[in-house]
């Protein structure tokens, strides 16, 4: 059903006789005198000329017409609907499965070894933080990560522990990726996605995550490209991030749209560390995995 302008013709008081105004003709003249008619409103709605709103129309009896909004989604994330069920799906999977697992892995081990298989991961990602700081022509700051890189390795016991953020080195960690560096030469994050054991993240931050997880399998194979290491190794990694980010987790449940407050909370600290990339910001924690770059 279509709707259609209505068109008002003032009503006249009784007893009130219609004006006649002349026409002019081509010489100025008046040549006839007509009444003025009110155009007739159109007998059907079908006859009018349909108006699109942008909306739904709905109709019910008595031709009443009722207009509802389409739902619509946030900027930058299109694919809102998709998300948010796999949202919901991920978060019924955390409190029956990974939460009460991460909580007895918590339990289990000491703060310091967590802490050191932390670290050993930690430092597992250093040559692509090394790489990325190069494209992004910062020779500084890859200088410094490939150091961190070897005093670790060597001195800190594979990496275990971080003896290059101490004295006499001082050295801190700078977590790094081409996801970053394709942010830092303009390109933009692309639509939003929450996907599952992988979380909140965007197309540019997937791909970017694609080609880090390719470094050490192709720069030193075996076993960073075994599934005998890299399942065992992504478990502990998600498990130790799942009690690390334990208490920002419950935040964010506890907030009117825990969806929403996951997809602003990734996306502006995404945008916090490529701005930290141009030195208008310092970078800021954010609740999104940064597991080791395993494939």
């Amino acid at each position: 059903m279509a709707i259609v302008p209505v068109l008002f013709q003032e009503t006249a008081p009784v007893g009130h006789v219609p004006q006649e105004v002349p026409a002019i003709g081509s010489e100025g003249e008046a040549t006839s005198a007509n009444p003025v008619e009110a155009p007739t409103p159109p007998s059907s709605p079908e006859e009018g000329l349909p108006i699109d709103i942008g909306a739904e129309q709905q109709t019910v009896e008595h031709n009443d017409i009722v207009v509802t909004a389409r739902p619509g989604h946030a900027p930058g994330d299109p694919l809102q609907a998709v998300n948010a069920q796999a949202f919901a799906i991920t978060q019924t999977v955390d409190k029956a499965v990974v939460a009460p697992v991460a909580m007895t892995y918590q339990r289990a081990l000491p703060g310091s070894v967590r802490g050191a298989i932390r670290n050993f991961f930690n430092n597992l990602a250093e040559p692509v933080a090394f790489l990325n700081f190069l494209v992004q022509l910062k020779p500084g700051k890859a200088a410094e990560t490939a150091g961190r890189f070897a005093i670790n390795t060597t001195v800190g016991v594979a990496g275990m522990i971080d003896v290059a953020r101490k004295k006499p080195f001082k050295l801190p960690r700078r977590s790094n990726g081409f996801a970053n560096t394709l942010g830092y030469y303009g390109v933009k994050p692309g639509p939003f996605l929450f996907l599952p054991l992988i979380g909140p993240t965007t197309v540019r931050d997937l791909i970017g995550l694609g080609i880090d997880r390719m470094v050490l399998p192709s720069a030193f194979g075996q076993p960073f490209n075994q599934p005998t290491y890299t399942v065992p190794a992504s478990i502990v990694g998600s498990l130790d991030y799942r009690v690390q980010f334990d208490s920002q987790l419950r935040e964010l449940k506890d907030t009117p749209d825990p969806y929403a407050a996951s997809r602003r909370n990734y996306l502006e600290g995404r945008q916090a560390e490529i701005d930290a990339l141009h030195g208008r910001t310092s970078p800021q924690p954010i609740t999104r995995r940064t597991l080791p770059v395993f494939p």
